[in-house]
């Protein structure tokens, strides 16, 4: 599967036209809304960037999780939140202009964060020597995340119309491509599925949860409003896994790696409705 040019060329072709399409949904005033709202913006990113790495390292570490799988789950932490959060976002009432900003401004820091994150990740648990983020991969992440966002934003200045048209079919596209490299990575390790699940299964399903609930309590006991919180909790909960796969399939070349974020992808569609329902549920029960 690794040596397919489905996934070497494809898969990285299709990241930068779903990153294409998020940029033709954001205008630099998403980026300018950080001035208005620098302490949502600052509690949103500091959960994401620093608590939620260290989350998952606590977690992989204390379930003795293997090194390449371990990988898997801090590249998983490291990648940023996926344009899917808005939509969630909406359908429980939160802050969703807040979703947009954090998506803009997580997709240009995440050039940075993620090799970062991962590349410690691989020095710490001693995964195979050749799987580092070397500057030749590193700038092959930054040319299929940042640029296309950067490509998208200019043609939505330039072309309004066009971005508008466009925007539902590549949301359709990255489902799409979610759905079919995810199994796909699922299946081309199915002879290990079942240890892998019975390794990271729980662990997968501990970091959502864990994610959902940082961003929803982290905001609202740094006394931010509950659209605010809940923005926050779908933003953090709901990772780019395309970006994750993709790294892990076309850049490090490992199905391995790729697992913690397939069965993310399974995971978080399942945990982020039932969490928005809880949430807004007893927000109706206090309200007079």
């Amino acid at each position: 599967m690794n040596d397919s040019a489905l996934i070497t060329t494809g898969l990285p072709i299709a990241l930068a036209i779903i990153m294409f399409g998020l940029g033709l949904s954001l205008t630099p005033a998403d980026f300018g809304r950080v001035a208005r709202s620098p302490k949502a913006i600052a509690v949103a990113l500091g959960l994401q960037i620093v608590v939620l790495p260290a989350i998952a390292f606590g977690l992989v570490v204390a379930f003795d999780v293997d090194p390449l799988l371990a990988v898997g789950v801090m590249l998983l932490a490291a990648s940023p939140g996926g344009t899917t959060a808005n939509l969630f976002s909406h359908l429980f009432r939160g802050d969703v202009a807040l979703n947009i900003t954090l998506t803009a401004v997580n997709s240009v820091l995440a050039a940075v964060t993620l090799p970062l994150i991962t590349n410690f990740a691989i020095s710490y648990f001693a995964a195979d020597g050749e799987l580092g983020l070397q500057l030749a991969k590193i700038l092959q992440v930054l040319a299929v995340v940042l640029i296309p966002v950067a490509v998208g934003m200019l043609v939505r200045h330039r072309a309004p119309r066009f971005a508008a048209r466009t925007d539902k079919p590549v949301r359709i596209f990255s489902i799409l491509v979610l759905v079919v490299v995810a199994v796909g990575a699922l299946i081309g390790e199915r002879d290990h599925l079942a240890e892998y699940v019975r390794q990271i299964g729980l662990v997968t399903a501990l970091f959502c949860l864990a994610s959902l609930t940082l961003g929803y309590a982290g905001a609202r006991l740094l006394r931010l409003d509950r659209g605010q919180a809940i923005a926050s909790s779908m933003e953090i909960g709901i990772h780019n896994t395309t970006v994750a796969l993709t790294i892990a399939l076309s850049v490090l070349g490992s199905t391995e790696v790729a697992i913690p974020a397939a069965v993310y992808s399974v995971i978080m569609y399942l945990f982020a409705p039932a969490f928005g329902f809880a949430v807004t549920r007893d927000f109706a029960r206090s309200e007079p």
